[in-house]
C-alpha cells in the first residue's frame, strides 16, 4: 500500500462495506473522520516475547497497511514506560478495530444533541466520530494517561473537533458535565462503577466492555432507571484492554503452583475441547466462578495434546487445578487448595449445558444501588440462572 491517505481510507471503507460492518447511520461521520490522523507515527507490532516498535518514518508501507485495514493497532506498551524503547512486554493502549468501534457507536443510539461521556480517550478517534454526529460541545472524554490525553487533544484540534479531553481516572466519570444521556467505555471493567450510573440520567444508556478473570470479551448495554438501578443485555463480543484499576494480575504459573503442593487426583469424561476457548461457554462459566483464570498449554510435538490450568487469582492464588487432554475419552485432573476449582468449573459447564448452551446475548446484568451485580439469563431475575457471586 502506498502512503496515500485517500487510498488508505478507501481500502478501509471497502473492507468494512464488504463485511457489512459500516452502519448506514455512521457512514457520513466515518468518511469525514480519517483514521490515519489519529494514529501516532510510532506504533507496535507483535514480536517474539512481546511487541516491537514500528515507525511510520522507517516502515511507511507497513504503517499504512495497518491503518487501512480493519484491525486494532497497539499505540502504547507498558503504560508508556518500556524498559527498551524499541521493545515492550504488554500492550496497554490501542486504536480499536474500526468495525468494533462502529458497532458500539451504533449500539449507543446517540442522535444529534445527545450528551455523551466517553471513558478511555485513547487516540481520540472514537471521540472524533461522536463529535462529528453530536457536536463537539456534547462530547466529554476522559483519559487516565496524561500523554495519551494530550496527544488526543492535539489530534482532535487538528481535525476541528475540540472535544473536552479530561485527564483523570475514568472510573469516577466526570461530574461537572453530568448528567449524561450516554456513557460509552472503550476499556473493559469487571464492575460497573457507581459513578457512571449516578451520572447518567434515568432512561440513559451505559455501554461498556465487561469481563472477569476467566473471560474478557462481552459488551454490556445498561439502561439506568429512576430507582438507581441499571439493567440490560449483553450485546455480543467486545474484546478490549482492561481499565487500569480492573486489570487481572496473573503473574506466571510458578507464582501459583509450588514444589511440595500435593494435589488430589481424579478423572473426568467432560469434553475439554468444547469446554474451553469458545466465547459462549467461557462467558457462562466465568460468571459462575469469579476470581478464576484459565490457561491452555499445547504440546509442541504436533500431537494435539494440551493441559488446561485453573488458577484462583481472587484469594492469593493458593488454589489451582489442572486437566490433561491426551486424545482419550477420560482425562486426568489434579486439584489443590481450599477452592476445588475443577469441581466449580465442571459444575458451571454442566449448568450451561442444562440451559441449552445459551449464547452470550441471552444473558444480561442488573446493577443494584448497593453495588451488587446480578447476571441473569433471558429475564432480570436471579432465579433464572445459577447464583452468581458479585
Amino acid at each position: 500500500m502506498t502512503a496515500d491517505p485517500t487510498l488508505s481510507a478507501r481500502d478501509l471503507e471497502a473492507e468494512l462495506e464488504s463485511a457489512g460492518a459500516l452502519p448506514a447511520t455512521w457512514r457520513d461521520e466515518f468518511r469525514a473522520t480519517p483514521r490515519h490522523l489519529f494514529i501516532p507515527d510510532d506504533v507496535w507490532t507483535e514480536a517474539p516475547g512481546g511487541w516491537r516498535r514500528l515507525s511510520r518514518l522507517t516502515e511507511p508501507d507497513v504503517w499504512w497497511e495497518m491503518v487501512g485495514r480493519d484491525g486494532y493497532i497497539v499505540t502504547q506498551v507498558d503504560d508508556g514506560r518500556p524498559a527498551d524503547p524499541d521493545h515492550g512486554e504488554y500492550s496497554t493502549s490501542s486504536a480499536s478495530q474500526p468495525s468494533l468501534v462502529l458497532r458500539m457507536l451504533d449500539e449507543l443510539h446517540a442522535e444529534p444533541g445527545t450528551r455523551v461521556l466517553e471513558i478511555g480517550t485513547g487516540t481520540g478517534y472514537n471521540a472524533a466520530l461522536l463529535a462529528a454526529r453530536l457536536g463537539p460541545g456534547n462530547v466529554t472524554t476522559v483519559e487516565v494517561d496524561p500523554r495519551l490525553a494530550e496527544r488526543a487533544r492535539q489530534a482532535l484540534a487538528r481535525v476541528g473537533r475540540p472535544v473536552r479531553v479530561i485527564t483523570a481516572d475514568g472510573a469516577a466519570g466526570h461530574p461537572p458535565h453530568a448528567p449524561y444521556d450516554r456513557i460509552i467505555a472503550t476499556a473493559s471493567v469487571q464492575r460497573v462503577p457507581a459513578a457512571w450510573i449516578e451520572q447518567t440520567r434515568p432512561g440513559g444508556i451505559i455501554l461498556t466492555p465487561w469481563g472477569n478473570a476467566y473471560h474478557n470479551d462481552a459488551l454490556l448495554r445498561l439502561t439506568v432507571h429512576e430507582d438507581g438501578t441499571a439493567s440490560g443485555p449483553f450485546a455480543g463480543r467486545a474484546p478490549f484492554m482492561w481499565m487500569r484499576d480492573a486489570r487481572v494480575l496473573l503473574g506466571t504459573l510458578s507464582d501459583h503452583v509450588h514444589d511440595g503442593d500435593a494435589p488430589d487426583v481424579s478423572t473426568t469424561d467432560l469434553d475439554l475441547c468444547d469446554m474451553f476457548g469458545r466465547p459462549d461457554v467461557d462467558f457462562a462459566i466465568g460468571v459462575q466462578v469469579p476470581g478464576v483464570s484459565w490457561h491452555r498449554f499445547d504440546a509442541d510435538d504436533g500431537s494435539g495434546e494440551f493441559t488446561v490450568w485453573l488458577i484462583d487469582v481472587e484469594t492469593g492464588g493458593r488454589s489451582w487445578a489442572s486437566v490433561d487432554f491426551e486424545g482419550n475419552a477420560v482425562h486426568r485432573v489434579e486439584q489443590y487448595g481450599p477452592r476445588r476449582l475443577w469441581d466449580e468449573v465442571a459444575a458451571a459447564y454442566r449448568t450451561w449445558l442444562g440451559h441449552g448452551r445459551p449464547g452470550v446475548t441471552r444473558f444480561g446484568m442488573t446493577v443494584l444501588p448497593d453495588g451488587r451485580h446480578q447476571v441473569w439469563l433471558d429475564a432480570p431475575s436471579m432465579s433464572s440462572w445459577a447464583p452468581v457471586r458479585y
